[in-house]
């Protein structure tokens, strides 16, 4: 399934059709669960590096080798950040928590870790216009049992860029993609970066290097003219 939008924007906020009546538009498309839009993969992860980043993972909505996936990162034992319209589409009603899978450092056929959904929460404004936001595209699936896979961490604070982005996408849905040279920055209530993403990385970590390590600063929630749009961590709850 594909979703596309033609939004107005809205004294400089791109991403909120539902509060305004702008006549300026911006096209932009939601990356769900879809092998049929043009767009840009992430260049491959090499397999040997995939061992560093078994905390990134596919969402899977009808088990774990269902082509209908989003990315999904592990940031806390039972806790997988991802996007809002990955577990209850454009207008907050999906699947049942149980009916989600998630896979942990999936490569080729094997994963690090495989859990199912026991909760899902979604971000309180998300939805309140009836119709997705896409600045709060943002939920957390909370897992059956903890994983044995460690989590990555939050940021703490804003981070500048290089950003790093991670997922996998519908057309290669066995390897993550994977760019570390982002630019990019926090306007307008998203965080906009120059790498181009393609369906199925929805969900996927924005990675932001702190001292030695990558932490995650933001959630990848749609592909925009210029690049990926992403909703900073500060909306997420502490796990």
């Amino acid at each position: 399934m594909s979703v596309a939008f033609d939004l107005p924007h809205c004294s400089g906020l791109e991403i909120a059709p539902y509060m305004c009546g702008m006549k300026a538009i911006l096209h932009f498309v939601l990356l769900l669960w879809s092998s049929a839009l043009v767009a840009q993969d992430l260049p491959v992860l090499p397999a040997q590096d995939h061992s560093m980043w078994q905390a990134v993972g596919r969402v899977n909505a009808a088990g774990y080798r269902s082509r209908e996936m989003c990315t999904g990162t592990l940031i806390a034992p039972n806790k997988v950040l991802t996007a809002a319209h990955c577990v209850a589409g454009t207008d907050g009603i999906g699947p049942l928590p149980h009916e989600f899978t998630f896979v942990a450092g999936w490569l080729r056929g094997t994963a690090a870790d495989s859990l199912l959904g026991h909760e899902i929460w979604i971000h309180p404004r998300a939805y309140a216009e009836g119709q997705l936001d896409f600045r709060f595209d943002v939920a957390i699936l909370t897992l059956e049992r903890d994983s044995t896979v460690p989590p990555l961490p939050l940021v703490e604070t804003e981070i500048s860029a290089p950003y790093g982005i991670l997922g996998y996408s519908s057309r290669r849905p066995h390897m993550l993609g994977a760019s570390f040279d982002c630019d990019g920055q926090i306007t307008s209530a998203l965080l906009r970066l120059d790498c181009q993403v393609s369906p199925g990385n929805s969900g996927g970590p924005v990675l932001a290097r702190v001292g030695s390590q990558w932490e995650v600063a933001g959630v990848i929630s749609a592909m925009g003219q210029a690049g990926a749009l992403a909703v900073p961590v500060s909306r997420v709850p502490r796990p």
